[in-house]
């Protein structure tokens, strides 16, 4: 049974995109290169619904475990980013959609009642952020699809772990989907996942990883240490803007990824650097979990991450 889920993800969402890729769908909505873009010609956007497809089919079979506070807003998110993806919507309006569907996850998980208001509140930002930096990093092939793939893995495998099986069920039903997203994502990718995909993975970032710490499966710090290598980008990357006076609302290619790919290095050989990367993060976070030592590997790899964007930078400086 702990494989059915996962299968029927992997299946799910490469069948669909199969399917799209030889439908008007494919071909009607585009992701036209622009001042972010990192590809120079348009691709359809569309992989996302195929990968939510898969995520939300996987969990049919686990369906008595899934509570309405994740679905809700991961479907409500879903719908709202492709309008997006069709029509370009404000700013305004898409974080509305955020801040509903963390306001509905928060007051879902019961947060306020078992943490009180400021961790509530704390939490409320923190999902909203997640969701966003999600969409920032999800600029080169195979980047926000591998992130998908390591990290939910990494949240099943610690499920696993702490004898939580449905639960772990339903994160590497993720990973599978996200699995089967890639083989059309990787460079040079066929489709791209659109706001339709990482937004709401972005969102489950969050929501499964705060679900996980009231199952007692891991502490709060597990989530932030798996997904350090796109928290660490976007989070850097927005302070840098911020003190230079820019617009954090525009789009841009000053993430570590862009950069990378702007000195020379292609798509396929920084995703073959991120993806090592993101599996010793994630090993790191696994062994952290097991010695009680979370903190400690935390800020060793907060360290280590802090070392390369500077290597980065001073490569951009001399370009």
């Amino acid at each position: 049974m702990i494989y059915i889920p996962s299968i029927a993800a992997f299946l799910i969402t490469a069948a669909v995109i199969a399917i799209i890729l030889r439908s008007k769908l494919g071909s009607a909505v585009q992701d036209v290169p622009n001042e972010r873009s990192l590809h120079s010609k348009p691709v359809p956007r569309t992989g996302g619904i195929a990968l939510m497809v898969g995520v939300l089919s996987g969990w049919i079979a686990l369906w008595p475990s899934v509570v309405w506070w994740i679905v809700v807003p991961t479907v409500l998110l879903i719908a709202v980013s492709f309008i997006d993806d069709l029509h370009n919507l404000s700013v305004k309006e898409r974080l509305l959609a955020h801040m509903i569907a963390a306001t509905v996850l928060v007051i879902g998980a019961n947060i306020y009642d078992q943490q009180g208001f400021w961790i509530a509140i704390s939490l409320l930002f923190a999902v909203v952020w997640m969701i966003n930096l999600y969409n920032f990093m999800d600029g080169s092939d195979g980047l926000a699809g591998g992130m998908a793939l390591f990290g939910f893995a990494n949240y099943g495998i610690a499920a696993l772990l702490a004898h939580d099986e449905s639960f772990a069920m339903m994160n590497l039903a993720i990973s599978a989907a996200a699995l089967g997203f890639l083989f059309f994502n990787f460079s040079p990718a066929k489709i791209f996942m659109g706001d339709a995909g990482s937004i709401p993975l972005g969102f489950l970032v969050a929501a499964m990883g705060l679900w996980g710490w009231q199952r007692g499966d891991w502490p709060p710090l597990f989530p932030v240490l798996v997904f350090l290598p796109f928290i660490a980008d976007a989070t850097v990357t927005l302070i840098k803007r911020t003190l230079q006076g820019m617009k954090i609302t525009e789009a841009h290619r000053d993430h570590y990824y862009q950069r990378a790919i702007q000195s020379g290095m292609s798509h396929r050989r920084v995703a073959y650097v991120e993806y090592v990367f993101m599996a010793a993060i994630g090993m790191s976070a696994q062994i952290g979990l097991q010695q009680g030592m979370m903190q400690s590997y935390l800020c060793v790899c907060v360290a280590f991450c802090l070392v390369a964007m500077v290597w980065l930078d001073v490569r951009w400086g001399k370009r």
